[in-house]
C-alpha cells in the first residue's frame, strides 16, 4: 500500500519541481532539496499559495516525492491542501504551478488569490489510518 499523499502531483510539476532544484543546487552554501507548499492570508480573495525553496526539510512538513521531484507541504497548510493536484503549465499568459484543490470555493479576477476552507479533519485522520494499516 502506498504512503499517504496530502497533495498529489502530476508529470509537468515534478519535472518543473526537480528543474528547479537543479538550478539552485547550492543557495548559500546549502543543497536544495526540493519546494514547500504553503499558504498565505493576502490578496483580494484572501488567501494566496506560496511555493519556496527547502534547503532544511522540516520533519513537520509532510512529504511528497514522484520520481526524484520532492514536495514538502507546511503543516499549517495541509487542512487547505488536501487532496489538491499541483500541476505546471505554461500558456500566454502565465507560466507556473496550478493546483486543482477541492477545499477551493473561489478565486479572484486575476487567479493570484483563492478562498479556501479547510478540510475535514476527521477526514484527513482516517485517510491516514487507512493508509498506515
Amino acid at each position: 500500500m502506498g504512503r499517504f499523499a496530502v497533495i498529489s502531483m502530476t508529470e509537468k510539476a515534478a519535472d518543473r519541481v526537480r528543474e528547479i532544484v537543479a538550478s539552485r543546487d547550492d543557495v548559500n552554501g546549502l543543497r536544495a532539496h526540493g519546494i514547500r507548499l504553503g499558504i498565505k492570508k493576502g490578496g483580494c480573495a484572501g488567501m494566496e499559495y506560496t511555493v519556496d525553496l527547502v534547503t532544511e526539510p522540516s520533519l513537520k512538513d509532510d512529504h511528497i516525492e514522484r520520481d526524484g521531484a520532492h514536495v514538502y507541504v507546511a503543516p499549517e497548510a495541509a487542512l487547505f491542501l488536501l487532496g489538491t493536484e499541483m500541476d505546471f503549465e505554461v500558456t500566454t499568459l502565465r507560466t507556473g504551478f496550478t493546483f486543482r484543490n477541492p477545499n477551493q470555493s473561489s478565486a479572484c479576477g486575476c487567479g493570484e488569490s483563492v478562498e479556501l476552507k479547510p478540510a475535514d479533519l476527521k477526514a484527513l485522520a482516517e485517510a491516514r489510518a487507512a493508509n498506515a494499516a
